[in-house]
Order: C-alpha cells, then sequence, then structure tokens
C-alpha cells in the first residue's frame, strides 16, 4: 500500500479499511493539476530560499516526465496507490531519488487537495461556459430565422396568446445568458488560491503565498488557512448553478417532447438525435430530449450530497470531505454531455410552420385582442371581456375560429363589431402590434436580436 503518512503507525491499515479510505479510483482525474500545482510549489520554495534552484530544476522534469509518461500511457495510475498525490510523490521520487522527497516541504494533502480540486473546478467552469456559448449561438440562429413563424404562447398548458417561435426561444436565451453570467460569478468568487494553508494553520516555512497564486493565475492566495482547506462553497455555488442550468434544459425538452407528440406536431427531431421501438415500427421516440429532462435530477442528487455532507463538519478538515468529488466529477460529466447533446438536437429540428400557425388560429389566442378591438372602440374593458366570451363560447358551439366568424355573427353579439375586427385579430397584427421591448413584435424582436448580437461577439 502506497501512502505517505505511515511513520507513526505500528501495523498496516485492514484491506478493507484501506480500500474505503481510498480515493485514487476517482481523484486520478487531478492528476494534471496536481503535477501544475506541484511545479508552482517548488517554483515558490526555491524563490524563497527553501529549495535550491538545481533541486527545483530537478523536481519539475520529473514532474514533467510524469505527466508526459502518463498522457502517452506509458505510466498506468495504479489503484496500489492511496490517492492522486502519493501516487505522483511516489513516482517522482523512484525517478529522482530523495530530491523528490522535498517536494512536499511547505506542504500538506489537505491544502493540496483543495488546490486540486479548486483548479479541477475551474478548468471545467471554463468548459462549461464553452458550451453554453455554443448552445447560445444556437439559440440566436433559430430566433433569426423565426421571427415571423406565428406560435401559441401558453399559460397552464392552455394556449393564451399568439406569439413568434422566435420570442418563445429568446426566453431561453435569456435562462441561459443568466447561466453564462453565474458561471463568470462563480469563477471570480472562487478563484484565490489554497496552496500555503497547511494542514489547516499554514507552516512555519516562509513561503511566498503570493507568488503561488500569480504562478497558478489565481486573483490571490485565501486569507484563513483553516478556511482555505474546509470550503467546498464554490462547489455547491456550482453545483446549484448546473442544477439551474439543467432545469432550464428540462423545461425545454420537456416542451420539445410536446411539440414532437402526435397531437402537436409543431417540430420534428432529426433522426440521429431520436430513436424507434422494437416492437411499434411507427414510432420516433425524443429519446435525448427525455434524457435531458431524466438526468437533471442526477444533478440535483449531486448538490443535495454535498450541502448534507458539509452542514454539520466543524473546522477544519475532515475526511467526509473526500465525498465532494465522485458526485460532483459526475455532474459535471452530465451537465457537458446534456449542453453538447441538447445543442446538436435543436440545431437540426425541423419546423412544422402552418401547423404552428394553425394551432395559434385554433385556440383562441387572439381573444384578448377582440376585447382591446371593442375597447379602442369605446366599450369598457370588463364588458368587452364579456362579449368576448360570448364570442369565444358561440365559436365552440359552433366550432369556428374568431376569424371564421362573420360579421353578422359578430353583430348578433355586439353592434361594435365593423369589418376591421379581421384585421385586429390577426394573428400578424397581435403579433405586430407588441411592440415594448421584450414583446414578440418584429420592432421589438430586432432590438432584442441586436442586442444579443452584441453580446454574443463580446463572450
Amino acid at each position: 500500500m502506497a501512502q505517505l503518512w505511515g511513520g507513526r503507525f505500528t501495523k498496516e491499515t485492514d484491506q478493507l479499511v484501506y480500500n474505503f479510505n481510498a480515493s485514487i479510483s476517482f481523484d486520478q482525474k487531478f492528476y494534471k493539476q496536481d503535477i501544475r500545482g506541484s511545479i508552482a510549489h517548488v517554483t515558490m520554495l526555491a524563490a524563497s530560499g527553501i529549495l535550491t534552484d538545481a533541486e527545483r530544476d530537478q523536481i519539475i522534469d520529473g514532474l514533467n516526465g510524469i505527466l508526459a509518461d502518463v498522457e502517452n500511457g506509458t505510466l498506468e495510475i495504479s489503484s496500489k496507490y492511496e490517492d492522486i498525490h502519493s501516487f505522483v510523490e511516489a513516482n517522482l521520487i523512484d525517478r529522482i531519488g530523495d530530491v523528490g522527497k522535498k517536494l512536499h516541504t511547505g506542504r500538506s494533502r489537505n491544502d493540496q487537495v483543495a488546490l486540486d480540486m479548486r483548479l479541477y473546478v475551474r478548468d471545467e467552469i471554463l468548459e462549461v461556459k464553452k458550451l453554453l456559448v455554443s448552445l447560445m449561438k444556437e439559440l440566436h440562429i433559430l430566433m433569426k430565422e423565426n421571427v415571423d413563424t406565428y406560435m401559441p404562447g401558453f399559460t397552464h398548458l392552455q394556449k393564451a396568446q399568439p406569439v413568434t417561435f422566435a420570442h418563445h426561444v429568446g426566453a431561453y436565451m435569456e435562462m441561459f445568458k443568466r447561466d453564462y453570467s453565474r458561471m463568470n460569478d462563480i469563477y471570480t468568487r472562487m478563484n484565490y488560491c489554497p496552496l500555503g494553508a497547511g494542514a489547516l494553520a499554514g507552516t512555519t516555512y516562509p513561503l511566498d503565498r503570493n507568488l503561488t497564486a500569480s504562478l497558478l493565475d489565481f486573483a490571490g492566495p485565501t486569507l484563513n488557512s483553516m478556511d482555505s482547506v474546509s470550503d467546498r462553497d464554490y462547489v455547491i455555488e456550482m453545483l446549484s448553478a448546473f442544477s439551474t442550468i439543467m432545469m432550464h434544459l428540462s423545461r425545454f425538452s420537456e416542451e420539445i417532447i410536446i411539440w414532437n407528440s402526435n397531437e402537436y406536431q409543431f417540430v420534428e427531431l432529426d433522426d440521429a438525435y431520436s430513436t424507434g421501438s422494437s416492437i411499434m415500427p411507427q414510432k420516433k421516440n425524443p429519446d435525448i430530449a427525455e434524457l435531458v429532462r431524466g438526468k437533471t435530477g442526477r444533478v440535483y442528487g449531486a448538490l443535495m450530497s454535498i450541502l448534507t455532507t458539509m452542514k454539520g463538519i466543524p473546522l477544519a478538515y475532515n475526511k467526509d470531505m473526500q465525498e465532494d468529488k465522485e458526485l460532483t466529477f459526475d455532474a459535471i460529466d452530465t451537465v457537458k454531455g446534456c449542453i453538447a447533446l441538447f445543442t446538436g438536437m435543436i440545431s437540426t429540428m425541423k419546423l412544422n410552420k402552418p401547423v404552428m400557425e394553425k394551432s395559434a388560429m385554433n385556440g383562441f389566442t387572439n381573444a384578448t385582442d377582440a376585447a382591446d378591438y371593442l375597447v379602442n372602440h369605446g366599450v369598457p374593458f370588463r364588458d368587452a371581456h364579456g362579449i368576448v366570451g360570448q364570442l369565444v363560447l358561440y365559436c365552440i358551439e359552433h366550432d369556428k375560429s374568431l376569424l371564421d366568424m362573420s360579421i353578422d355573427e359578430y353583430k348578433a353579439i355586439s353592434p361594435v363589431f365593423e369589418d376591421d375586427i379581421y384585421d385586429a385579430i390577426s394573428l400578424k397584427t397581435c403579433v405586430s402590434k407588441r411592440n415594448t421591448i421584450g414583446a414578440p413584435g418584429e420592432e421589438a424582436m430586432k432590438q432584442v436580436l441586436a442586442i444579443n448580437e452584441e453580446y454574443l461577439k463580446n463572450l
């Protein structure tokens, strides 16, 4: 058993205990971050006069050799090591001898693992940001192409008022813009270096923590050594933001699943993002959308797990905190995979525009505009509301839309109606009149598209 702490013990750890305690099976993901952190650490040790330049160079050459060999497959990260830190250090000592034993000077596994996790999360936040940008670019394309694609807008899953597909997609654009902003916020807040905090109370060596932070592209060192080794707020924040991203993806997926159904037929998903049935040959199932919806709970579970783990831990480091990794790694992989697949799905999705428009017309989505027509002709709104309610009831009884009614039928319910009612309640009029910023009218949408264009350009 390769471990770094055996001097105080008189017999080996029981194998089951060792296996339960070990983290190499999952923290091997940190090998790049661990080596990068170690190179920065020894660079600082030499600059502070704690190591010689020759010792620094020998250790850095050894670390770079380990990195190269892991990446080219000639060195396997083995389960005989307790964790990634012992793997790196033991292999370094094997390669360069006793000089390798100086790597850990002025450092504890506590601040080392805190650094590795922070570096890893920071790297992954950048990857998620890239994926969000790709998704938002696809949404922007959909918006530009569908400013005049009419569809029903819904509340309570009931047809409410006419909107455009551009406007509907624009709602998700705003959600993902906020998600991107949250990634930036988390990155900024977490970007401080814990290395040099030691086990919990710093070290007697004259470490230059500002130099270490600078070498690793942090804004500066953390300011309390106990908090440095026991802080996992940034993991909680990231998983919370990931949960929100997944919630947004899941909502959009649910709508696509509904739109893809036989009853709606608003969209058709590409074959590459659908599957068939083993028994029913007519089926084309929206499996990717369903899996994205399903995997949302998986990410929520990771968030609840780390919140539960952290809630009862006294300062400073405790072994419970090793539980911050596996579910976090899984959540990162899940979110990245879901964003990428969802982006591909919507980029290949076909819209059935005539069906969407017909659905808007047949759902009385222009009823509010009929009421506004009466108000503009001097009828009090409350009375207008009641009159249009009678119109809708009449249409339901006679299987008509408001646009199908004759002017005589309109006048039979209210003499205020004239021939211009048909233009007033056309889908084009209903949408185009709504031009306050944020509304679906073409002029309003042009403003939003210009804002989004600039936003995407500056990311």
